[in-house]
């Protein structure tokens, strides 16, 4: 596992529809390199962290697509929310690298919301290119800008 990223690969037999492949998926694992020092943010992030996981385990495991879609659809859902909470405080506490954090916040939601299109409309799984969209994206974006607002809040909620 990388200290830097938080995130290890794992591989898998895969199965979609009747093709059969192996796949290599990011399993994200929490460690103190994701911590942003705002223990409510943390808590947001380690349940991201463990429906993406429970998404990779899903595919992993051949999963039906319905229940694939579901639990997408709760990733979804809690990263929509948590991305308010943290805007929310953004804007309480008058942050002001809010544009651009808000504009990667918009980028993920955009990619994850394809990957659920394909999923509905072409019954295709998330693929390793999409895993690792997804474990690339959300590790950095909290090793990077979630840090710098973490530092910010832990000053001024202090």
């Amino acid at each position: 596992m990388s200290a830097l990223t938080g995130f290890d690969n794992i591989s898998f037999p895969y199965s979609s529809l009747s093709a059969q492949w192996v796949v290599r998926v990011k399993n994200i694992s929490w460690d103190d390199s994701l911590n942003v020092d705002v223990d409510e943010i943390n808590d947001d992030h380690q349940k991201l962290v463990d429906l993406f996981n429970i998404l990779s385990q899903s595919v992993e495991e051949g999963n039906s697509f319905d229940y694939i879609d579901a639990v997408l659809e709760e990733l979804i859902t809690c990263t929509i929310w948590h991305f308010r909470h943290e805007e929310r405080l953004m804007v309480r506490y008058q942050y002001d690298g809010i544009e651009s954090h808000k504009a990667e916040h918009n980028d993920l939601i955009e990619g994850v919301r394809a990957m659920q299109v394909m999923l509905r409309e072409e019954n295709r799984l998330p693929t390793s290119e999409d895993f690792e969209y997804l474990a690339d994206w959300l590790t950095s974006h909290i090793v990077g800008q979630d840090m710098r607002l973490g530092f910010y809040l832990a000053e001024v909620m202090a």
